[in-house]
């Protein structure tokens, strides 16, 4: 896994950025409106302390804005309808939903789930990429350091360390749990985040 030169200087500084096999030179030519929509919508995030500090529930406020950032530009939930033949017989194999997708890209947004949640992303990209659905999966993860903000606030305790964060992710995807699918991260780091 390498640092990812492709990804514009403003984007490098604002998230931690790792690659697997290629991916922001797969998505930079072979899904260029794909790759403008993940940088704009990048762009434009920030982490707000009033998120971080409100209620738990089903989703966080942080989710559903990243979320909304990429269905406001084409992307859709998706789940893909598969199955293996075997002797004639037809066995169901579904996907996991993909929390975004648009042309042939797969993004997911792990904010605070548990970090079983990476197998899961990685093992769907993998699969999907073997298909033929997906040229690249792209997972916006937060960073590591963010729980020494998290800590400052009172809410550490909210976002601990069995949960999705860049630290839990890397050995997952340095292990290969992508297979051969080109995979890109972007971690949240604190330089985004803003007292509101």
């Amino acid at each position: 896994m390498t640092t990812v030169q492709l990804v514009p200087p403003d984007l490098r500084k604002a998230y931690h950025v790792q690659e697997w096999r290629n991916a922001a030179g797969v998505l930079k030519s072979a899904c260029p409106r794909e790759w403008a929509d993940i940088l704009a919508a990048l762009r434009e995030f920030r982490l707000y302390r009033s998120e971080v500090l409100a209620a738990g529930g089903n989703r966080s406020p942080i989710s559903d804005r990243l979320d909304a950032a990429f269905h406001s530009r084409g992307w859709i939930e998706k789940k893909f309808e598969t199955a293996i033949i075997l002797d004639n017989h037809r066995v169901e194999s579904p996907t996991h939903k993909i929390d975004c997708f648009k042309g042939s890209v797969a993004l997911e947004i792990e904010w605070n789930n548990k970090d079983p949640f990476f197998d899961r992303d990685l093992n769907n990209f993998r699969l999907l990429f073997e298909l033929r659905a997906i040229e690249a999966g792209v997972i916006v993860t937060r960073g590591s350091e963010l729980q020494n903000i998290f800590n400052n606030l009172g809410k550490g305790s909210s976002y601990g360390r069995s949960t999705t964060h860049l630290d839990k992710l890397l050995p997952r995807l340095d292990g290969g749990g992508g297979g051969g699918c080109p995979v890109l991260v972007f971690a949240i780091s604190a330089r985004l985040f803003v007292e509101d």
